[in-house]
């Protein structure tokens, strides 16, 4: 009998907030990726109807002199305003990344790359809702961008996501942190 107990316990998942004493991870990390990418996505569509619905056709606003504006912008390319005309590409592109992070998703024990997907996936879906709802049409839908820095383009919280998403993958890489919560040393 406690032989089997012993086995049933060496077999069962990892209890919620312990550490798998063999590989050194916790628990996975799905819902803070989730948590992330939710508020990213929430955040990005409330600014975007914000400006469509009190920006767009006004004048911009200033926000510090003219450093910055906040200004109603319809994009049909990249983060930033590059790559236009190549809308369904990006389409293409936001999809293949909400599925990669599926699939990282499934041994992730990592706060800080759960943290890093989550605004990832936040702003690939904030993008792509622009991209499937709004003109010209279906699947080439321009994106609404508002936030404007003199000398730069014009951007908006979806943007902002993936940029300070992939900033974090890449520091997180550095540091040798890999989604499975390891460590490494080269």
């Amino acid at each position: 009998m406690a032989k089997a107990q012993e086995t049933a316990a060496d077999t069962a998942e990892e209890p919620t907030g312990g550490t798998d004493e063999v590989t050194g991870r916790g628990p996975r990390r799905i819902a803070v990726l989730l948590g992330v990418a939710a508020l990213a996505y929430v955040l990005d569509l409330l600014s975007k109807i914000w400006v469509v619905t009190s920006l767009e056709g006004h004048e911009p606003i200033d926000v510090f002199g003219s450093y910055l504006r906040l200004e109603a912008v319809r994009n049909a390319g990249a983060a930033f305003g590059f790559g236009q005309g190549m809308t369904i590409v990006f389409t293409v592109i936001a999809v293949t990344v909400v599925v990669v992070i599926a699939r990282i998703a499934r041994k992730l024990h990592s706060v800080p790359w759960a943290i890093a997907l989550g605004l990832l996936l936040g702003g690939a879906f904030g993008n792509l809702t622009d991209r499937v709802f709004r003109a010209p049409g279906f699947l080439q839908g321009h994106v609404v961008d508002f936030i404007a820095p003199t000398h730069f383009a014009v951007f908006n919280l979806a943007d902002s996501a993936i940029v300070c998403g992939g900033v974090l993958i890449v520091l997180l890489s550095f540091r040798g942190l890999d989604p499975d919560g390891t460590v490494h040393k080269d």
